[in-house]
């Protein structure tokens, strides 16, 4: 909760714009995380780099139509148990599959050769 300065308007002003920045600034260290974390799931599920699970995570995005942060907020949920919307599973398994499709968790393991 916000005190409210005592001072010239200017000040005053100053505070309140200084005090809205520190808000915002707060906000993007936590969505950093947030997406950082969700890269971290989709380097470990599709074992690609860091720039990889970016790229991912970022398509995914996309091609949903949902905001960066939303996907990555719903990916960590799902690593915590629950469920992905069907839309970004969707997209997830696609974009994983043209990685490596050997990889994507559920998947049928790849056809070898018949014997």
């Amino acid at each position: 909760m916000s005190r409210v300065p005592h001072g010239s308007p200017d000040e005053t002003n100053r505070i309140f714009a200084l005090q809205r920045e520190v808000d915002q600034l707060k906000e993007a260290v936590a969505s950093h995380a947030v997406v950082d974390q969700a890269i971290g799931v989709v380097v470990a599920l599709g074992r690609m780099t860091p720039d990889e699970g970016w790229a991912v995570l970022r398509e995914v995005s996309q091609h949903t139509n949902i905001k960066l942060r939303t996907v990555a907020e719903l990916i960590l949920l799902w690593g915590r148990g629950g469920q992905l919307p069907e839309e970004i599973r969707a997209e997830l398994e696609e974009l994983l599959g043209r990685h490596d499709p050997a990889r994507v968790p559920g998947a049928p393991p790849p056809a070898g050769p018949v014997t």
